[in-house]
């Protein structure tokens, strides 16, 4: 989850003001960019426990990338983040240390960034006996273990998720994911590109599936992360009908989030506590607990970033359904993404693929997926079959932008065409360390 922004406390007026701030992401093709999100899970390499905020943890590691170049970023005095150019380093609840990428025109800019970030915080990791496992669930630490992080928010969102679901804190704590975000040219182009992405967002769930464990013993999942997903927030997760309706456009969307429940504002730097009210009643009404704190454009920038569907539209696209995994699998999931939708013949393709699916049967899809991954299927088709066939469409649409970016697909084809995950890799060596699943941190470390 990234650093809070800087406040905007321009007044809403309307429904156009609210839509026309996803239309204002809009960009002609030439400015079009790729920018990738991840998170790992951070271990003491003696015992495998998570570190904690500080002494001699999180803090620490903050403190020691601030002093090569980045810019802190603190909350009621503590440090919770760095910044540098378009790139932020932030802290999921559990300490899960993010990079939030600058945005680049091509993957080898991004997967640079990430050998340069990785370089960094293995300079200021190692003394202090740090690594970091790219894994998509922690795979020992019980959630009483895991660490909170002194981030405002999330003492708001601690509150509020177990009301809602019964495995949203499990979600802020102990979950790992790597994003892409994509640009769209228009309206027609949002709702396409958004159409097939979030048409196609479980098969990148069971391409990245790389959670199989919790607290040292395998699963019955091959994406833990996955599942716990679909028992977070049912009013804010998942793929919404609603971007499929005839006349789906920045306006339609911008009216489902307004009823997806709040969970905060920001005032004079400080998070204040909306939870119990929607986007819509705070326009209407104030915040209940304070009638005199009015709706912003601030305030409706902030709670866009708390819709967490599996594609979630801001004024880029953010694909978010992929566990997190090996450096090769970061650099995979802006590929995989942008060829898809940065070539036209590629979009067409893709959009054909999908037309006929179902709403239901999307759904009923990413239901499936967390458990079998590959295995389950789609209109009586093996989701390894769809893969294949995606991922040559994929190809294609990264071979005619000529950047020479299909290699970093390699992984991904290697996966279709096995049928084994990042998981079932997981899962065969677990039965060759005799069920020691710590093991796994060295293996996985990133």
């Amino acid at each position: 989850m990234s650093n809070p922004g800087e406040a905007d406390l321009t007044p809403i007026h309307s429904m156009r003001d609210l839509a026309g701030w996803f239309a204002a992401g809009s960009k002609p093709r030439d400015q079009w960019r790729v920018g990738t999100e991840h998170e790992k899970i951070g271990f003491y390499r003696q015992g495998f426990g998570p570190p904690p905020y500080a002494p001699n943890g999180i803090c620490a590691l903050l403190d020691g990338l601030a002093e090569r170049g980045w810019e802190r970023i603190e909350d009621n005095g503590k440090l919770i983040g760095l910044k540098r150019g378009m790139a932020s380093v932030s802290l999921e609840p559990g300490g899960q240390f993010e990079l939030s990428g600058a945005p680049f025109a091509t993957i080898g800019e991004t997967e640079a960034e990430l050998d340069d970030h990785l370089r960094d915080l293995h300079a200021v990791a190692e003394p202090l006996g740090i690594g970091f496992a790219g894994l998509g669930f922690h795979p020992i630490a019980t959630r009483e273990a895991m660490p909170w992080m002194p981030k405002s928010r999330y003492a708001i969102m601690r509150e509020y998720m177990p009301r809602v679901g019964d495995m949203g804190l499990d979600m802020m704590l102990r979950t790992a994911t790597v994003q892409a975000n994509l640009d769209f040219g228009d309206e027609a182009d949002m709702v396409e590109k958004l159409r097939i992405s979030l048409a196609l967002q479980p098969l990148a769930t069971a391409l990245f599936a790389n959670s199989p464990f919790r607290e040292g013993a395998a699963t019955e999942y091959r994406t833990l992360r996955g599942h716990v997903w679909t028992r977070t927030d049912p009013d804010r997760t998942g793929i919404p009908a609603v971007a499929f309706e005839d006349g789906f456009g920045f306006e339609r969307f911008a009216d489902w989030v307004l009823d997806v429940p709040m969970y905060f504002v920001m005032r004079e730097g400080r998070f204040v506590d909306a939870t119990g009210t929607t986007f819509r009643d705070f326009m209407a009404r104030g915040l209940p607990k304070d009638p005199a704190i009015r709706a912003t454009m601030g305030d409706w920038a902030d709670h866009v970033t708390t819709v967490f569907t599996d594609v979630r539209l801001k004024r880029f696209l953010e694909m978010r359904g992929a566990d997190m995994g090996s450096a090769a699998m970061v650099s995979a999931l802006p590929a995989f993404w942008v060829g898809l939708l940065y070539d036209d013949a590629a979009q067409k393709a893709a959009a054909a693929l999908v037309r006929n699916w179902s709403v239901a049967q999307m759904q009923a899809l990413r239901a499936a997926v967390p458990k079998q991954a590959l295995d389950a299927e789609i209109g009586g088709v093996a989701l390894r079959e769809v893969a294949q066939e995606v991922l040559a469409i994929s190809r294609d649409g990264l071979r005619a932008r000529g950047h020479g970016e299909e290699r970093f697909l390699a992984p991904l084809e290697r996966i279709a065409a096995s049928g084994e995950t990042q998981a079932d890799h997981w899962l065969r060596r677990n039965a060759e360390w005799g069920g020691d699943v710590s093991r796994v941190f060295e293996e996985a470390a990133i």
